[in-house]
């Protein structure tokens, strides 16, 4: 059994380096391969117990292990939709049957439908800001949709909130006006014309601010009381304004704005606006998008107005290093990494979401240089163990003649 076994535990270890320089080469041929995460092959020793006096040679056995916890250096590219992470976590993605998987790789452009998809085919996900802003499953990937974003996409925000500042002369009389006009926007991103006309009263430190609408009807009207000693408006003065958009009722929805007026003053110095603000657009089409390091993707319109659309997730489990492999450099949970936690970017544990850049290959070439030349030699050390096994075996049976 002594020559036999010995022959043998030479095949095995010629077995394990074999197994070895296979995840060299691997490495090496993904030296460049965004998000690649480098292979290596742990030994651990098949020992077959003996009788006292005679040694049963045993082997060595190999397993494949990832270093996937180990992160690549960031790479700066020339597009936005390139994303890495920078620190733990990985993109939660889906291929074309709608299968989710974690990736490291962020390679992503845009299709002919405006979905973000990388080099080997997968979908990036997220939660849509459709229904406000969005919260996390924590333990799943139910709510994630495929992000989409066609450029042809129009959009038009209705005015909802506002705020106007000015100063109205301490020195008016009984029947003076001053007048401004704002933009405001209904639900189809129509542009209406409201006039804001202040009207000193005949009571001391008081003015009326009546809203028109540009056919000169009546939206709202509201008395603004000053503090006589600060030149602020009056703890008893309402600092807001609310009127309806002109036209909103017919044929749309109705709309409101809420005006904010807390900074209104009355010095003795003439009228003049220090602020006048009025959120909503009209329509327009998305020129770029921006994805920021909490993971929120959103939209730059043309008219200046930016919308989030969606959030990026990402996922985590107890033990990276131990999940599954598939083809594509993407991983799926295995019985070994744990259960899968899903977060937003600059989270908990969770890493932050860098626009413009990759995720290179965590391979060191120099190392894997040296590793093939290790397992050649101890490949060859291995090879003369078989054939000094066979020669002895030859010894033997010569014996007989």
């Amino acid at each position: 059994m002594g020559l036999y076994g010995m022959m043998r535990t030479g095949v095995s270890g010629m077995a394990a380096q074999a197994n070895r320089l296979a995840t060299v080469a691997d490495n090496i041929a993904n030296s460049n391969t965004t998000g690649y995460k480098r292979a290596y092959t742990e030994f651990s020793s098949l020992i077959i117990p003996g009788t006292q006096g005679n040694y049963n040679s045993g082997g060595v056995k190999t397993s494949v292990r990832y270093a996937i916890s180990q992160q690549g250096p960031l790479q700066f590219t020339a597009s936005s939709n390139d994303l890495a992470i920078n620190g733990d976590g990985f993109f939660v993605v889906k291929d074309s049957s709608g299968s989710p998987f974690l990736a490291r790789a962020g390679t992503f452009v845009p299709d002919g439908q405006g979905r973000l998809v990388n080099a080997a085919g997968f979908y990036l996900t997220g939660y849509s800001y459709e229904n406000g802003n969005p919260a996390v499953v924590a333990n799943g990937f139910d709510g994630l949709e495929i992000i989409s974003i066609a450029d042809s996409e129009l959009s038009a925000e209705v005015s909802e909130t506002g705020v106007f500042a000015a100063n109205l002369p301490a020195d008016a009389v009984n029947g003076d006006t001053e007048k401004s006009s704002l933009v405001v926007y209904d639900h189809m991103g129509r542009k209406q014309i409201v006039d804001l006309i202040f009207t000193k009263t005949a009571a001391a430190n008081e003015w009326t601010l009546e809203i028109f609408d540009e056919a000169g009807n009546s939206l709202q009207s509201e008395n603004l009381l000053f503090d006589p000693t600060t030149g602020r408006l009056d703890a008893a003065s309402s600092d807001a304004i609310v009127f309806d958009i002109p036209g909103t009722a017919i044929p749309g929805p109705a709309a409101q704005v809420t005006l904010d007026l807390s900074s209104m003053t009355q010095f003795a110095t003439g009228y003049n606006v220090a602020t006048s603000f009025v959120s909503g657009s009209a329509p327009s089409q998305i020129q770029e998008v921006k994805i920021s390091s909490n993971g929120v993707v959103s939209a730059l319109y043309k008219n200046g107005a930016e919308k989030p659309l969606f959030r990026i997730p990402l996922a985590s489990v107890q033990s990276p290093d131990q999940l599954a492999v598939l083809p594509g450099n993407v991983y799926t949970q295995s019985p070994d990494s744990g259960d899968i936690k899903i977060g937003f970017p600059e989270s908990g544990q969770f890493g932050s979401v860098v626009s413009g850049a990759l995720e290179g290959s965590n391979v060191d070439i120099a190392e894997e240089l040296t590793n093939m030349i290790e397992s050649q030699r101890n490949y060859t050390a291995n090879s003369k163990i078989f054939q000094t096994g066979s020669d002895l075996l030859d010894v033997l049976v010569n014996l007989k003649r």
